[in-house]
């Protein structure tokens, strides 16, 4: 009797103790769907489920479904996903939970990304800002190197006094160190750094990603600073007609025609075209030479695209043509050419290229993919700066293989493929002649796992087989922290490499009488490392809304091309040796203190450095040349009620930048004092008028009329050994006033 007691004290024991343990570890099991319109359902993958006051989360796998532990005190289940109303439900049971969820009013989502002109982009572990067609909208914008006078991050400045290249900077160093994408198709390299600022019109584009620091392993190894990726207008999703007009006070006028038709369901098809010229003969400062050069510019672009439930296609072709003439004034081309007469320059330039983008879709799994990317050009120039005479042809091919899945759910993701780019370039420099052919196939992986509403991390990783340089591992990291809900922290670190091209780099380096000099007579690829912080944290101000962004960087270069301009008579090219490197801080502040208005404060502040060599053969630490310390950007917007007046107004102060010295015969030494260029200001405005299917504006660039003075050393005699028009280091053209139009058809 005892025995059997004591079994049934131990066996209700067993059964409470088993009832608590139990109770620990419950799980609730259910599925996420959507209700559709037809009363059909369908499954939502990725969706995230967490407890109220809970740290524990799960996401909805491939076929909607998800288990989740459930503690006694775990009643109320918040459910979301992207698109869709978040829900909280009671759960007090362990039956199987069906979940249904609504989609949020498309309608108020379009009106939000309407109203913002540039936004971060919220999701990407990469600190990236994405400039709209509102923000291309605010300025002339009439092609790619005039749609960042808004933009706080990135300037743009001419490289010289004569040929109208233009540059541009982000995080303190120049544009050859960022990577920039046309629909993640690499485009502004090689030979095409020289205009290619130029060559995108500004009607065709339809957004700009602006990302800082190491981009993804994904788009290729040359981004060492960012990358930019530039969207085009879309054949499905463009305007049927869009015609934009425009002219200037300096005599530039250009016009742009954009053509979109949806053929049936599946097909599409476009056409964007640009057609602009300036002939209008400028010499404001009266040097005797042109203040802007002549040019004739003709581009268009084809495209279809294809779209099925299974397949993503899109294809076409672009072809670009322009002639430049600049110099001075009374120089002709037809006569004058090669007479020693007058200074002339000339530059044509020819670029024709294919491209195809497909993607094997995958329904019933959205999270995965198959995509394939394919682009040829030729890229032929011919050049010349006086006497001596340039002609460069690149020829390129470039694949992209990439496929995408998760693991287990879509918190697990990952991405992976081969790459391959092919090379060949061929440039004649008076009687050096420079050819090289770079064939780089290329792996990449790149993982992601996401804790829903709290931490992202990116790691990838890629190899490339230089067939001229060796193999080359590039990794990268990237990480996103929320530490509040309006509150962002991002992280990340990356090594990246390229090969420099001195000659197309440095067009702005060739209109003087400098001689050019390779020391050491290789060229090395470029190497370096990025770090970087960034926060941003939306806040309210009087019940308005704002958002203050914060990031650093700083660039380590492992090797670098040093353009050295510190003896007056030459340009030396050389490889690194030494210290060289790029400190970036950067504040900005976005606040909308009414309806309809938007104010843009920003800040930035550069330390920019690497070693140069002095003539016994010493290394000296010198801030970089033609890079501005200081930059504040104020930019104010107002509209009237349904966009009927837009009113935008611009002022940027650049700090002072050191600049070479310029007197007779110097060459820089250890103990030489460094020149220095004053800071300035520029004002720009514009004020459109909406009408129903068109709309007028009008507007103004450096409209306190500032110019750098004498931009042109010993410009009364071009072929003695003192002329020099390489030292630009501000505006070299006054005040210009434009108009324009722009016609939609929708």
């Amino acid at each position: 009797m005892k025995l059997r007691l004591l079994y049934k004290i131990l066996t209700f024991s067993f059964l409470l103790f088993s009832k608590g343990a139990f109770s620990q570890t419950e799980i609730v099991r259910g599925i996420v769907l959507e209700k559709k319109v037809d009363g059909k359902t369908e499954p939502i993958i990725g969706a995230t489920l967490r407890w109220e006051n809970a740290k524990n989360g799960t996401s909805t796998d491939a076929k909607g479904e998800f288990s989740l532990n459930k503690s006694p005190q775990n009643h109320e289940l918040i459910v979301s996903s992207v698109g869709y109303k978040t829900d909280t439900l009671m759960v007090h049971s362990l039956d199987f939970v069906t979940i249904y969820l609504t989609i949020q009013n498309s309608d108020l989502q379009e009106v939000v990304v309407k109203s913002e002109a540039t936004t971060m982009d919220r999701m990407n572990p990469i600190h990236t800002e994405i400039i709209t067609t509102k923000a291309l909208a605010k300025a002339a914008c009439c092609n790619l190197s005039e749609s960042f006078e808004t933009n706080a991050s990135v300037s743009v400045s001419y490289s010289d006094a004569i040929t109208g290249s233009k540059q541009i900077q982000l995080l303190g160093l120049s544009g050859n160190y960022i990577q920039t994408n046309v629909e993640n198709i690499p485009s502004i390299r090689g030979l095409n750094t020289t205009f290619g600022l130029n060559y995108l019109p500004g009607t065709w584009l339809s957004s700009i990603d602006v990302a800082k620091g190491a981009a993804s392993v994904v788009n290729g190894y040359e981004s060492m600073t960012g990358a930019l990726n530039i969207e085009l207008a879309k054949p499905d999703m463009a305007e049927k007609l869009y015609l934009n007009a425009y002219g200037n006070s300096q005599g530039r006028g250009e016009i742009n025609l954009n053509l979109a038709n949806k053929i049936n369901k599946k097909w599409s098809v476009g056409l964007l075209t640009h057609a602009s010229t300036l002939q209008t003969k400028l010499d404001q400062n009266g040097d005797g030479f042109l203040d802007l050069p002549l040019y004739t510019q003709f581009n268009g672009l084809n495209r279809w695209k294809y779209q099925s439930d299974k397949i993503m296609a899109q294809f076409g072709v672009k072809a670009l043509y322009e002639d430049r003439t600049g110099g001075q004034v009374n120089f002709n081309p037809d006569t004058d050419r090669n007479s020693g007469k007058f200074y002339g320059f000339g530059s044509r330039t020819q670029r024709y290229e294919f491209f195809s983008k497909t993607a094997k879709l995958y329904q019933s799994k959205p999270y995965q993919g198959l995509g394939l990317i394919i682009n040829g050009l030729v890229h032929d120039n011919v050049s010349y700066f006086g006497f001596k005479n340039y002609a460069g042809t690149q020829k390129s091919l470039y694949a992209n293989l990439i496929y995408q899945n998760i693991f287990d759910n879509t918190n697990h993701q990952y991405k992976a493929g081969l790459s391959y780019l092919l090379d060949d370039y061929n440039e004649k420099y008076i009687d050096s002649t420079f050819k090289r052919t770079e064939s780089v196939p290329g792996a990449f992986v790149e993982y992601t796992e996401t804790i829903p509403d709290k931490l992202v991390v990116v790691i990838g990783g890629r190899i490339d087989f230089h067939n001229l340089y060796g193999t080359r591992f590039t990794p990268r990291f990237h990480l996103k922290y929320d530490i509040a809900e309006n509150t962002h922290l991002r992280l990340s670190a990356g090594k990246g490499w390229r090969m420099p091209n001195a000659i197309a780099e440095n067009f702005g380096m060739l209109v003087n009488s400098r001689q050019l000099k390779v020391v050491g007579g290789v060229i090395k690829p470029e190497e370096s490392w990025n770090f970087g912080a960034s926060v941003s944290h939306d806040f309210y101000l009087f019940d308005k809304k704002g958002t203050l962004i914060l990031d650093a960087y700083r660039t380590n270069f492992q090797n670098q091309l040093i353009v050295d301009m510190e003896n007056a008579d030459l340009v030396r090219f050389y490889n690194l040796q030494g210290r060289s490197f790029s400190n970036s801080f950067q504040a900005e502040v976005n606040y909308s203190p009414a309806k309809r208005m938007d104010v843009k404060l920003a800040y930035r502040v550069f330390d920019v450095q690497n070693d140069v060599l002095t003539p016994t053969g010493e290394l000296t630490l010198l801030p970089k040349q033609f890079i501005n310390r200081d930059r504040f950007l104020m930019n104010l917007a107002y509209a009237t009620k349904f966009d009927k007046w837009k009113f935008d107004f611009t002022w940027q102060w650049n700090g002072s930048r050191r600049i070479p010295n310029t007197n007779e015969a110097h060459v820089h030494s250890a103990t030489s004092p460094s020149v220095f260029a004053p800071a300035f200001s520029n004002i720009n405005a514009q004020i459109t008028k909406a009408f129903f299917k068109w709309e007028m504006y009008v507007g103004g660039e450096n409209l306190n009329n500032f110019t750098q003075k004498d931009p042109i050393i010993g410009a009364s005699d071009p072929f003695g050994k003192n002329f020099d028009a390489s030292m630009v280091w501000g505006p070299v053209i006054g005040r210009m006033v434009y108009v324009g139009m722009r016609y939609k058809i929708k």
